[in-house]
């Protein structure tokens, strides 16, 4: 068994709250597997669904994203008022549910004034509409829009009780830290011993069509290419580093040097059945 020099807050059995896009539930084992012995501080700057973050339980976290609503869950998962005013607003959209319920929430915001509206509220919608979409696809168009159409079910559950308590839990007595911003500031405390894991929208693969809307920001060549600085930099400053990718030509170039373990999976979020099935991906280490 794998023992790390972190406090791990060992009796928490946590899953993610909303279902994201190239979340590593399913590849959880190999990643376990490829875990660096002992660490201490743990970073992760592309959290997503933090279904890594959830299975570790680190005591001491920075997490990040550049997605504002996912970082409005977390916000209020972290803070006791936030979190009750949420269960409130998620129970609220699971009885008013309906087709033309889930459109009208969805397009709130369309309104030049929905960044003003209380976190509380855009973290419910965030939730509600990932479970109540098709596919549970989190996509945005170029303007920030969510604009993923309605899965057409009856009733939708937006939350397990007791697993959203223990993540509450969590968040609110260990020393987490939410960020929203560039990898590399969110990386830039990490000291020797500490240990980050990126798992960064994925390169696509030339011949296949691959999904990256988590924001209305692309994440592309030259931002692998910024990351992969990045990687090299806090390998020279002695952080254990593990990255998540596909399997591509330029990937495995810009890690070159590196231990890079060929993994399979299956993807299954995704607007084209062409873009869901078996993939292969990376498991990248500088240890």
């Amino acid at each position: 068994m794998v023992k790390y020099n972190t406090k791990v807050v060992s009796n928490m059995c946590m899953s993610p709250v909303v279902k994201w896009a190239g979340g590593k539930r399913q590849i959880l084992d190999k990643i376990k597997a490829a875990l660096p012995k002992d660490f201490n501080n743990y970073y992760e700057p592309f959290v997503g669904g933090g279904a890594l973050l959830f299975e570790l339980a680190p005591a001491n976290a920075v997490i990040n994203d550049v997605n504002q609503e996912l970082l409005a869950i977390y916000k209020c998962l972290q803070d006791d008022e936030l979190y009750k005013l949420m269960i409130v607003e998620l129970d609220k959209h699971e009885a008013n549910h309906n087709e033309d319920y889930f459109y009208e929430i969805r397009a709130w915001d369309r309104n030049p004034r929905f960044e003003l509206e209380p976190l509380w509220k855009r973290a419910a919608r965030a939730i509600y509409l990932n479970k109540a979409c098709f596919n549970g696809l989190y996509r945005v168009n170029s303007k920030g829009y969510f604009n993923v159409p309605s899965a057409k079910k009856e009733k939708v559950k937006t939350y397990d009780v007791e697993n959203l308590k223990e993540i509450h839990e969590y968040f609110s007595k260990e020393n987490i830290q939410i960020l929203s911003g560039d990898f590399v500031e969110a990386t830039r405390t990490a000291k020797s011993g500490d240990f980050v894991y990126f798992d960064p929208p994925y390169d696509i693969p030339e011949d296949k069509d691959s999904f990256t809307a988590y924001s209305k920001f692309d994440f592309n060549k030259e931002d692998q290419r910024r990351l992969a600085e990045c990687f090299k930099s806090l390998t020279k400053r002695g952080v254990k580093c593990m990255l998540s990718n596909h399997n591509t030509a330029y990937i495995k170039e810009l890690y070159n040097g590196f231990n890079i373990q060929v993994i399979h999976a299956k993807r299954m979020i995704n607007s084209k059945a062409s873009g869901r099935g078996a993939v292969e991906e990376v498991i990248i280490t500088n240890y």
